[in-house]
């Protein structure tokens, strides 16, 4: 009996030791990972963010439609009154490069302090790495502070546990699995963002997280939607850059189904596609494009395996362009395609002319009569084709001069010098209206000459 009792207490004890060992085993083989994860993770990275609902948009009045997502604040004292508006970018660690703060630096950088109050920018890092969040997360404190506590900039995060299976997709357009992953989970992200940002603005402006923006974006934008709605144009995309989804502006009340409209497609193409796809639901058959584009791609390297991409956008200017409408007319003989009005308009075309001779002209005729401030001429393409000898002037009361228009009289400016020309407050000088810009040529040159660029200031 005896015996039994020895035998049965070492089984006891075997066991509790295997149990022991086991448990160690455990927690320093199975949980290193999630211990590391919960010492790292700082408090705010756990809060729960809570939506701002539109109860205006008919999806958000009732249980219609659900998506069922939650959402962690990162960063950020979200507003609870709505903003005219919100932009949203998605972020993910990148192996070659990080553009995300720049983009950010970019956006409130180029914004008056009275545009950034009218704005809200929302960032989803959707990396599912939290150490790397937590760096992101570290570096945007440490830069934005201010945005942060006045409810200009929000980071958010959605859990993997929200997201559908993002492996062994449908291979459409004989992608490489690991492209159609990647694009999916892409579709996920901007639908997670959108459905956020819904109630956060009259308007939703989509960006990546590595762009530049052109100076004072969001008065440009405002501009533009004021001007179709003078018109009653209908609309539902707007696009402010040719690049993907770079700049492209919806209506909120249009968020909630976009947001669902990007879910449920997720794998079925790139998220660009979708977008077309979804304007054209919305009875907008052609892409309303503005120029100049106000954002620019900046990435030298692809969040997609950190391959090299020089994408550029050829209509970016990030100065405000603020030249009028107006017709461009000249007597110099045009080389190929390269029309005078190129030299006027926003982006990289430019007017070439052959040989100039003494007395020929550039000559911009304004649509509206306008006092102008400013006046900045670039000519030439590096050391070649410069515009060697002329005089600037604006010019009053327009008159016909047989297919072309020009003006009846004209005052000097100034002169071209080095192929470049530059004022400012010429309206102390000349505070009328004027009705005509002129570019005369005041010696004949043997190289050809081309204008780059012609940008002008005004004021009412």
């Amino acid at each position: 009996m005896k015996e039994m009792r020895r035998h049965s207490k070492k089984r006891y004890a075997v066991v509790a030791l295997l149990l022991f060992v086991g448990g160690l085993y455990f927690i320093h083989f199975l949980l290193p990972g999630q211990a590391k994860s919960n010492e790292l993770i700082p408090h705010e990275l756990t809060w729960q963010a809570e939506r701002l609902i539109n109860k205006d948009i008919w999806v958000e009045q009732g249980d219609y439609l659900p998506l069922n997502v939650s959402y962690q604040l990162l960063a950020g004292t979200p507003s609870t009154q709505q903003r005219y508006l919100s932009v949203g970018l998605s972020s993910i660690k990148r192996k070659k490069g990080s553009y995300l703060v720049p983009t950010l630096q970019s956006l409130f950088s180029q914004s008056s302090p009275e545009e950034c109050s009218s704005m809200v920018v929302v960032v989803l890092l959707a990396d599912f790495d939290v150490n790397w969040r937590v760096d992101t997360v570290r570096e945007i404190k440490t830069a934005f502070g201010s945005q942060l506590e006045q409810g200009q900039l929000v980071v958010i995060h959605v859990s993997q546990d929200w997201y559908p299976p993002l492996q062994g997709l449908k291979r459409n357009y004989n992608d490489a699995p690991e492209r159609v992953t990647f694009r999916s989970k892409q579709n996920l992200d901007y639908s997670f963002l959108i459905h956020y940002s819904a109630g956060l603005g009259q308007y939703y402006l989509q960006l990546e997280d590595d762009v530049s923006s052109a100076k004072n974006f969001l008065t440009t934008i405002k501009r533009h939607i004021a001007e179709l709605e003078a018109k009653k144009t209908t609309w539902a995309m707007l696009e402010f850059s040719a690049l993907g989804y770079i700049g492209k502006l919806h209506k909120s009340a249009d968020l909630p189904l976009l947001a669902r409209f990007l879910f449920l497609f997720y794998q079925e193409m790139p998220c660009d596609w979708l977008m077309s796809h979804f304007r054209m639901v919305m009875t907008q058959k052609e892409a309303i494009l503005f120029k100049p584009s106000l954002f620019q791609h900046m990435g030298t390297f692809s969040s997609f395996q950190g391959t090299y991409n020089r994408l550029k956008d050829k209509d970016f200017e990030e100065g405000l362009y603020t030249n009028p409408s107006a017709d461009v007319y000249s007597d110099m003989a045009v080389y190929q395609k390269h029309f005078p009005k190129l030299a006027w308009e926003a982006g990289e075309e430019f007017f070439w002319g052959r040989s100039p001779e003494k007395g020929n002209h550039l000559t911009v005729v304004f649509t509206d009569p306008a006092v102008v401030t400013g006046i900045y001429i670039e000519t030439g393409s590096g050391s070649k084709d410069l515009l060697e000898s002329a005089q600037v002037e604006i010019g009053h009361n327009v008159v016909a001069a047989g297919e072309d228009k020009t003006c009846q009289e004209f005052q000097s400016v100034g002169p071209v010098e080095n192929g470049r020309f530059e004022m400012h407050d010429i309206d102390k000088k000349h505070s009328n209206a004027s009705s005509c810009l002129r570019i005369k040529v005041t010696a004949a040159q043997k190289d050809w000459v081309i204008i780059r660029k012609i940008r002008i200031t005004t004021k009412p």
